[in-house]
């Protein structure tokens, strides 16, 4: 586990160095890679997806529909539950961040070749809970 905190910590580190001078956090980048695999998100399923737990997830939003990347609407199934949605800022935003760190997820993905990509991938998923 410490191997996997490790690597972990060092990607961080290089995402959040790109992400700085955008004044983007890592996790608001997380929130708007988890609303383009699946718009429209109860603030539960989106807090596991982004890997923080609620209280800070509520930060994280409040501070991204201030800046006009997300928006929160009634989720159309029940009326009584929030969803949180990308806005059109908001995926422009993703374009400039996901080009921002190309070079930074190639430096990763590169060290080993797809094969034993493809084997970490499911090893790692295998240690996350299922959805």
């Amino acid at each position: 586990m410490q191997l996997i905190g490790g690597v972990n910590r060092r990607f961080e580190l290089a995402v959040e160095a790109r992400l700085k001078p955008l004044g983007f956090t890592i996790e608001q980048y997380r929130v708007l890679e988890a609303l383009d695999r699946h718009d429209g998100q109860p603030m539960g399923e989106l807090a596991q997806g982004v890997f923080v737990d609620s209280p800070t997830l509520t930060k994280i939003i409040d501070r991204m529909i201030a800046n006009g990347d997300v928006y929160r609407a009634p989720d159309p199934g029940d009326r009584r539950r929030v969803l949180i949605f990308k806005s059109e800022k908001g995926v422009a935003q993703l374009v400039a961040l996901r080009e921002r760190l190309k070079d930074t997820l190639y430096d990763f993905s590169e060290r080993i070749d797809r094969s034993a990509a493809g084997q970490l991938r499911g090893l790692l998923q295998s240690l996350l809970p299922p959805n």
